[in-house]
């Protein structure tokens, strides 16, 4: 399965891919009518992926594009990696695209760090089986994310990429 950096042009297909996928796995966690709408700009991924923040790398799978996974410096803590987000079309779940993306993500950030983490809902039992599988695990750390007046709690899981420090 072909995972390959963004581009400006995946920009539609990236925001597309993360509506599809908060709908089916968020159903029971947002309001119906606010995963029925256009929620995602497009104009941000296509920003972003042209000219991202320092440390930033978007990766796509698929052609068509049925996946991405956006990686870099973490926001919580200094010398550590950050898995921003890892969404895949429903209709590509359980196909390996999932897999593809996080090992690709994993090699980039450890190419700069020994550990990263991410932040997943609580409420989301598939991605928490999905991270347990790839390795990564709870740290402790938890705060509320909110979103269109529901605030819902999301636990952070860590990773240790590699042993060896870089000198």
């Amino acid at each position: 399965m072909e995972v390959r950096p963004a581009t400006g042009a995946d920009a539609d297909a990236v925001r597309r891919v993360q509506e599809e996928s908060w709908r089916a796995a968020y159903a029971h966690v947002f309001p119906a009518e606010r995963l029925a709408s256009d929620f995602v700009d497009a104009d941000y991924w296509r920003r972003t992926i042209e000219v991202p923040p320092p440390g930033w790398t978007l990766f796509v799978v698929g052609s068509p594009v049925r996946g991405f996974v956006c990686v870099g410096p973490s926001r919580d803590e200094d010398e550590v990696g950050e898995l921003y987000a890892i969404y895949v079309a429903p209709e590509a779940w359980s196909t390996g695209a999932g897999r593809a993306l996080i090992e690709r993500a994993e090699a980039r950030l450890a190419q700069e760090y020994e550990d990263a983490t991410l932040w997943v809902l609580e409420a989301n039992p598939r991605a928490r089986r999905f991270y347990a599988l790839a390795g990564w695990r709870p740290d402790g750390a938890r705060k509320e994310y909110e979103r269109w007046g529901v605030a819902v709690p999301e636990i952070r899981y860590r990773k240790r990429l590699r042993t060896e420090t870089r000198g």
